[in-house]
């Protein structure tokens, strides 16, 4: 299982640069971003994380989504380093936050500590500090676009009933239940009959707990021994003929916040919790308000997010080598002289990177 969630590590790991030897690679700068700089093995390894995630969307039909997509590399570069900048302006350091996502991924895998979760990254090939740096840096960009960008967006009600209306047929859903668990594994206890017994005994006092209304989620963090323990049990939504059926007879009976007996399973002792029961068709509006005004939103966030990107590029210092195309430059974007101390600049960055062992 921590295998399956270090997974996430690699994903985020995809756009960093490969570790090359400064003694045998002449590292090529593409583009100058104030005091920032976009290398060339960044630009290529970008589009080869964008060549793998086009085959895994559009496996049949890769190369056209990649094509259409891959004009835009560098483009999505120089928008990193512009809204890194903006933020260190803004004196968003995302220090806390990033503490608390390490913090939550280390509960994920079930680790002791940060010095398990490093050497975890480590087992796996894995630069932590890469690792880290990475993930600020998301953070960082995130909270930019959110406090410059989209605390600007207003959507309105009538535009939450607009989409609704002209999206009815994308909002249709079959019957579905969201389910959480409380698992008391007997994995351990092999044909141990007292310890299974035991087993059973604790899952009993903790279905007596629920239903003196103690909190389902509490428990699940504290007690359960399934994956989902660290989420409060949730184990997400389930159409039909996707569960054994004895448990689909069960749960599909079942309303919302109604909790199971104990179920006993291969994996050991189970309460069941539905926390969501869906019903086939088109739901009403008030069912989903929240998701319509998340896509309304994102709709108004995009070109408003290109705007302010245009902007912050008239304001810049950005040099693009020749050859290369910034498909997010401004036409009221002026031509850039190259200083001495723009490019003292940017070879200290290169230096720095350098030592770091970023290539």
């Amino acid at each position: 299982m921590k295998k399956l969630h270090f997974t996430l590590l690699l994903v985020c790991l995809a756009t960093l640069p490969a570790l090359l030897s400064a003694d045998t690679v002449v590292e090529e700068i593409i583009a100058r971003v104030n005091n920032s700089i976009v290398t060339r093995s960044e630009y290529l390894r970008s589009r080869e994380q964008l060549k793998d995630e086009a085959k895994q969307q559009a496996p049949s039909n890769f190369e056209a989504v990649y094509a259409e997509k891959e004009r835009d590399v560098l483009r999505d570069l120089i928008d990193q380093q512009l809204l890194l900048e903006k933020g260190k302006d803004l004196g968003i350091t995302a220090d806390t936050e990033l503490i608390k996502k390490l913090d939550e991924m280390r509960k994920q895998m079930k680790l002791d500590s940060m010095d398990d979760l490093e050497k975890a990254a480590q087992a796996q090939g894995i630069s932590f500090e890469d690792f880290k740096q990475n993930m600020k840096t998301e953070i960082i960009t995130q909270q930019v676009i959110s406090r410059e960008v989209g605390s600007r967006i207003n959507v309105t009600k009538e535009e939450q009933q607009q989409f609704y209306d002209e999206h009815k047929s994308e909002l249709e859903r079959p019957e579905q239940v969201r389910l959480s668990e409380i698992l008391v594994s007997t994995e351990q206890a092999g044909d141990d009959q007292q310890k299974i017994a035991a087993a059973q005994a604790k899952a009993d006092d903790l279905l007596k707990q629920i239903k003196a209304r103690t909190n389902f989620d509490e428990i699940a963090k504290k007690e359960s021994g399934g994956p989902s323990a660290s989420q409060g049990g949730d184990l997400g939504y389930f159409k039909r003929n996707t569960l054994a059926k004895q448990l689909e007879d069960l749960t599909f009976g079942m309303k919302k916040d109604q909790v199971s007996d104990v179920i006993r399973t291969k994996q050991g002792f189970v309460i069941l919790k539905v926390t969501d029961h869906e019903t086939a068709g088109i739901p009403p509006f008030s069912e989903v308000a929240q998701g319509v005004q998340e896509r309304v939103y994102m709709q108004k966030l995009q070109p408003a997010l290109r705007e302010y990107l245009k902007k912050l590029r008239e304001d810049a210092f950005v040099d693009i080598k020749p050859g290369y195309v910034d498909t997010g430059a401004s036409p009221n974007q002026s031509k850039p002289v190259v200083t001495s101390a723009a490019k003292e600049a940017s070879a200290k960055e290169l230096k720095k990177r350098k030592k770091i062992g970023l290539f």
